[in-house]
């Protein structure tokens, strides 16, 4: 089992576990992210976020998204709100506008 750096967050009633996925990797399947988002053994949340570099034209970064079921979702706007915040934090965007 490999080691991950992580974030907990929290936003409106919801907890995440952000994952820094540009400075290091992460490779994580259904049973490992169901795993962390277990809360009596791992580090419990509702949502598991992954930051990402994109080819995308016009962007900068990936969210990926998952629910604690270890399946993936394509949008969430308090884990969008959280990971804005993550990526500011750590340095990893200038400015405002993500």
């Amino acid at each position: 089992m490999s080691t991950l750096s992580f974030t907990k967050m929290h936003g409106a009633g919801n907890d995440f576990v952000v994952l820094d996925g540009v400075r290091q990797h992460v490779a994580l399947d259904g049973a490992r992210l169901r795993e962390l988002a277990d809360r009596h053994f791992g580090i419990g949340a509702d949502q598991i976020l992954v930051a990402e570099r994109t080819a995308a034209p016009g962007a900068q970064f990936r969210c990926r998204i998952y629910n604690a079921d270890g399946g993936e979702v394509e949008h969430c706007g308090n884990g969008v709100r959280a990971m804005a915040r993550f990526l500011r934090d750590q340095g990893l965007i200038d400015g405002e506008a993500v």
